[in-house]
C-alpha cells in the first residue's frame, strides 16, 4: 500500500512589526491597513490615506505603543503564537500532521508557512485562523490570502478553513479557567467583555436578508446571523458569562479600537467605562475574548490606557483577564477543531 502524505496545519495570527522601530511599524501598517478587507474602500484613496495620512503619523506613536510590551523574546503576539505551535505539535500525531505557523501581515509570512507545508508533501491543509468570532477583516482576510497564493500552485491539496469557533466547549473552558482565576482578587461588580470594534458598513454587507440592525438581533445567535461579528461577540459574552455563573444584568459587552470618523459597532468601550464611572461602580474585571494571544490591543490599550481612564474617573480596580496563550485547555480545543475536520 503507498505511503500517502500528512496532514498540514497552518495557524494564523494577525501580524506583529519586526521591531519597534519606528520604520517596522510603518512597514506594518501599510500591510495591514492596504488590505482591502480591513479598509474596505476603493484601492486609490485607500493607498492615500493609509500612505499620505495614517503610516506617517500613527507610526511613531504605535512604534511607542509597542515598546510598552515588547519583551526579552520579542513581541508577545509572535512568542505567544510560537508557543502554541510547539505545545499542538507535540499534541498532535507526528506520524499523521505537521503543523506551520504564520502572520497575516510581516513576518513569518503566510507564503513561507505554505511552502513549509508543502514541502514536506502533505496531502491535505487544515488552516486555523487565532480569531474565534469571523470577521471579513480577519478570518476571511486569511482565507483570502491562502487561495490567492494556493491559486498559483500547479498541484493544489484538499484545504480546510476553520471560519469560528465561539461555542466550543474547550474554547469556553479555556477563559473560564482564566476568569475563575481572576475572580478570586476582588467581589467585582461588573464584567466587562470588549472585543475588537469593526465599522458598521462591514457588518452591513454581510447580512443575511436585511437581518442585521446593529442592535437587539444580536441577543439571539441563528441561522441569519451566525457569520455576523457582532452578534458573534456577544454570543460568547453570553456562554462564557453563563460557565462562569456571572449574572446576565452583570455583564456588559462592548467595542474597542476604531479608526477613522465613520462609526463603528457599538457601544463603545470608552463610553462604557463613562457609564459605570458615572454609576459609582468601582470593582471591574475585564475580557477581551476576540484575542487569544496577549498583544497591543490586550495588553496595552485594554490592561492600561482603559485601566488609567477607569482610575481617573474613580474607579478603583480595572484588573485584565490575560489572554488564552499556550493554556493546556486552548490548546486542546485547537487539536480538537483540527482533528475533528482530519
Amino acid at each position: 500500500m503507498a505511503k500517502t502524505g500528512k496532514i498540514g496545519v497552518l495557524l494564523v495570527n494577525l501580524g506583529t512589526p519586526d521591531s519597534t522601530q519606528t520604520s517596522d511599524v510603518r512597514k506594518y501598517l501599510r500591510e495591514f491597513l492596504m488590505d482591502g478587507r480591513v479598509i474596505d474602500i476603493p484601492f486609490i484613496p485607500r493607498w492615500m490615506l493609509v500612505n499620505l495620512i495614517i503610516a506617517p503619523f500613527r507610526a511613531p506613536k504605535s512604534a511607542a505603543e509597542y515598546r510598552k510590551l515588547w519583551t526579552d523574546r520579542g513581541s508577545p503576539l509572535l512568542f505567544h503564537t510560537e508557543d502554541l505551535k510547539e505545545k499542538l505539535t507535540k499534541k498532535l500525531d507526528p506520524e499523521k500532521y505537521i503543523v506551520s505557523m504564520a502572520m497575516r501581515y510581516q513576518n513569518p509570512s503566510i507564503e513561507k508557512g505554505l511552502e513549509e507545508l508543502m514541502k514536506a508533501k502533505v496531502k491535505k491543509i487544515i488552516v486555523v485562523p487565532l480569531f474565534p468570532q469571523y470577521a471579513s477583516a480577519t478570518n476571511g482576510s486569511v482565507m483570502d490570502k491562502v487561495m490567492e497564493i494556493a491559486r498559483g500552485w500547479q498541484i493544489i491539496p484538499e484545504m480546510t478553513f476553520i471560519s469560528n469557533y465561539v461555542d466550543h466547549p474547550l474554547f469556553l473552558e479555556a477563559w473560564a479557567e482564566l476568569g475563575r482565576e481572576a475572580m478570586k482578587k476582588h467581589d467585582y461588580e461588573k464584567f466587562v467583555f470588549s472585543y475588537h470594534g469593526l465599522p458598521e458598513r462591514q457588518i452591513r454587507k454581510g447580512s443575511v436578508d436585511g437581518y442585521c440592525q446593529l442592535g437587539a438581533c444580536c441577543n439571539k445567535y441563528g441561522l441569519k446571523n451566525q457569520f455576523c461579528y457582532r452578534a458573534q461577540c456577544f454570543q460568547t459574552s453570553r456562554l462564557l458569562a453563563e460557565k462562569l455563573g456571572i449574572p446576565a444584568e452583570k455583564v456588559l459587552t462592548c467595542f474597542q479600537s476604531r479608526l477613522g470618523k465613520d462609526p463603528w459597532i457599538q457601544p463603545y468601550t470608552e463610553d462604557v467605562i463613562k457609564e459605570l464611572a458615572q454609576e459609582g461602580v468601582k470593582k471591574v474585571l475585564v475580557f477581551s475574548p476576540a484575542f487569544v494571544a496577549d498583544c497591543l490591543e490586550t495588553t496595552v490599550e485594554v490592561g492600561q490606557e482603559y485601566k488609567e481612564q477607569f482610575e481617573e474617573l474613580g474607579g478603583e480596580h480595572w484588573d485584565l483577564v490575560p489572554s488564552l496563550n499556550s493554556n493546556d485547555t486552548w490548546v486542546d480545543c485547537v487539536q480538537d477543531l483540527v482533528e475533528s475536520r482530519s
